[in-house]
Parts: structure tokens; C-alpha cells; sequence
């Protein structure tokens, strides 16, 4: 499978071969959906709490005596359905946390990565042509690419960049919520599907492919499955 390389200026710069096990796979939708649900739900801090009637400060005096007074008997003034009282059945905190398999999580991230190229919303460039830090120049170059129109809503663009590129960082980071930056090792299927266009050098797209690789994938498959088998033979 090809993509389209470009220049700063948005001129055409030639093709990047890239893998078919990575961009060129029918997307599946399930299983990405479950991956960005657990995403979302590890994202969660879980510090929501309330206080139980034992947790409210009070109420440890009956309000009035069992019978006679002709009113419903009470307790405490500090029970669910009193004004004050504590909450029944509330939030405490808690771990949102799924546990997701790592075969899903690949298989969501390629599928996720195959639906952007597909609609032909991955960007290759041969460099980004920015030496020095200029907010100026990271808004010219990202409309020399079509990716700002002036009068219409800007689209949502993921940026992967390396490490050692620090002027690029410093002239796309302050371009607010619509422009998103990440590095290979972070790539990961919200970023990806959350974001219109996906924006690569020829340099963080080799990462990628060595990073989230075919080779690699059935490596760490093989280590999970020799490690299965030595726990196997422990418990025997």
C-alpha cells in the first residue's frame, strides 16, 4: 500500500510504502469501540464520594421519643431522607479501569489507523520545514497542507512528531485543542479516531511501522504465550 508524500508547501514530494497489516485492513468496529470505552473509563480519577448517615457529622440523638407524639418515628435526623442526612446507595471512589487484552488494543489501533487511510485522511511529509519556533509558520504550513480554511471550522489534526523535534513541538503547541501532538510510542485509537486528519513525517511513520509492526506483534504474542506455557507447567 502507498501514501502520497508532500512538502511543507503542500506540493507533491513522491509515495511512502506502508504495510497492509497496518493501513490496509478492514476495520473493526467492535473492538475498537471496546478499546476506546476502556480508554475513557481509565481516564476516569474515580474521587467522586458522598457520606453515608454513619459519615454525617450528628444525628446520634433520637429527634423525639418512639410514641406519642403522633408523628412518624424516627432515628436520626441524619438518615437518606432527611434535609442534611446521608446519601443512600452513593458514589464511592473507585478504579474504572478495564483489563484489555493487548492483541485488542493492536487490532483497534490498526483498524483505527486503516480507517484514516482509507477515507484519505493520512498525511505523509518529507519535513516539516520549521527551524525555528514560530506560531506563525506552523499555521501557514497547515494551510498549505488544506488543513485551515478561513470562515469554516478548523478540522481536528493529530500531529506525530519525534522527540528531537523541538521547534516543531513549540510552534504547534499553543494552536489549541483542534491541533493534537503525540509521539509514535503514543499513538493510540481514541487519538486516532477523535481527530479528522492524522499528520506523519517520513521519519515518525518508519517508528510507527517498527513500533506497532507485524513483526514485532507476533513477538510479543510469542513471549505472552511462552509465558502462559511456563505458568502452566509451575502450577502442574
Amino acid at each position: 500500500m502507498k501514501l502520497d508524500v508532500k512538502s511543507p508547501s503542500g506540493a507533491a514530494a513522491g509515495t511512502v510504502e506502508v504495510p497492509e497489516y497496518l493501513f490496509g485492513i478492514e476495520p473493526n468496529t467492535s473492538v475498537m469501540h471496546q478499546v476506546v470505552t476502556a480508554q475513557l473509563a481509565a481516564a476516569r480519577s474515580g474521587t467522586h464520594s458522598t457520606k453515608t448517615r454513619a459519615e454525617v457529622a450528628g444525628g446520634g440523638a433520637k429527634p423525639w421519643r418512639q410514641k406519642g407524639t403522633g408523628r412518624a418515628r424516627q432515628g436520626s435526623i441524619r438518615a437518606p431522607h432527611w434535609r442534611g442526612g446521608g446519601v443512600a446507595h452513593g458514589p464511592k471512589p473507585r478504579d474504572y479501569r478495564q483489563r484489555t487484552p493487548k492483541k485488542m488494543i493492536r487490532l483497534a489501533l490498526r483498524s483505527a489507523l486503516s480507517d484514516r487511510a482509507t477515507e484519505g485522511k493520512v498525511l505523509v511529509l518529507d519535513g516539516w520545514g520549521i527551524d525555528a519556533p514560530s506560531t506563525k509558520a506552523a499555521l501557514s504550513l497547515l494551510g498549505e497542507l488544506g488543513l485551515r480554511t478561513k470562515g469554516e471550522r478548523d478540522d481536528r489534526v493529530l500531529l506525530v512528531l519525534d522527540r528531537t523535534e523541538e521547534s516543531v513541538w513549540k510552534s504547534f503547541r499553543n494552536l489549541g485543542e483542534r491541533v493534537q501532538i503525540v509521539i509514535p510510542d503514543e499513538l493510540n485509537t481514541y487519538d486516532v479516531l477523535v481527530n479528522d486528519w492524522l499528520v506523519f513525517t517520513k521519519s515518525t511513520l518508519a517508528d510507527t511501522v517498527t513500533r506497532f509492526g507485524e513483526k514485532r506483534a507476533e513477538h510479543a504474542d510469542a513471549e505472552h504465550a511462552g509465558a502462559d506455557d511456563e505458568e502452566a507447567g509451575e502450577s502442574a
